[in-house]
């Protein structure tokens, strides 16, 4: 993840968000069924601007309070939400060895050309038997293909597309920024770091122009879901 890669989008990320308030709290209830109630010491990879950690602590008391950010813009906003956040990248940043029962990659992994680098780097940070959770949008998804395919055309204004937009797409500056990875390569990866015992759940399974009609309930597995969690345990 390339240093201050969302300088300049902070606004444009939790606008996006607000005019998607279904779609926020359907992967906030991702996020929270994936914590579990009792997470322990939590650290959120790619914080961004704190939005989702502020949320968790309103709505559900969980407190995670450290982050890891590159953007300063994004970081100086969690920052005033109540975190910790570290101007770092996922590859770069200086964390404690073996502190931490739970680290997350909330919507960020889609942004890391190198899982297993940033996989890894952080790896080392957990304690036996910590778990490590990603959560995205998988390549394969209906959202995933949308998103490949809108920056394949130039953009959301192609004709092509009428009709299988939502009403807020997300902002096409994000495309095409993304490196998109499918669930299953995800999952390679955890388990060539030596994680086991991986577990999915997922969340927006109607297609992407109907999904912010409703808040979705978080299922079991990842072969449907637009937002999909892998939680892996270190052994």
């Amino acid at each position: 993840m390339e240093e201050a890669l969302f300088d300049g989008y902070a606004q444009d990320y939790d606008e996006w968000f607000v005019a998607n308030e279904k779609v926020f709290l359907s992967e906030l209830g991702l996020l929270k069924t994936s914590l579990g109630d009792h997470p322990g010491r939590t650290l959120s990879i790619g914080s961004g601007s704190g939005l989702f950690e502020q949320a968790l602590r309103k709505q559900t008391g969980i407190e995670v309070s450290e982050g890891v950010e590159p953007s300063k813009d994004m970081a100086a906003i969690g920052t005033k939400r109540g975190m910790k956040v570290q101007i770092a990248s996922a590859e770069t940043a200086e964390l404690p060895a073996e502190a931490y029962d739970t680290i997350y990659f909330n919507g960020s992994s889609s942004y890391i050309a190198d899982l297993a680098v940033a996989y890894g780097h952080v790896a080392a940070s957990l304690k036996s038997g910590g778990r490590l959770i990603l959560l995205d949008v998988p390549k394969e998804s209906a959202y995933g293909m949308l998103y490949m395919l809108a920056n394949a055309l130039g953009g959301y204004q192609d004709s092509r597309l009428a009709g299988a937009l939502p009403k807020v797409p997300y902002p096409e500056e994000f495309l095409n920024l993304a490196y998109w990875h499918t669930t299953p390569e995800k999952a390679a990866v955890l388990t060539s770091l030596g994680f086991d015992n991986l577990t999915y759940y997922q969340t927006l399974l109607a297609n992407p122009v109907y999904t912010d009609q409703k808040i979705e309930d978080t299922v079991p597995g990842f072969d449907k879901g637009g937002y999909v969690a892998i939680i892996a345990v270190k052994k």
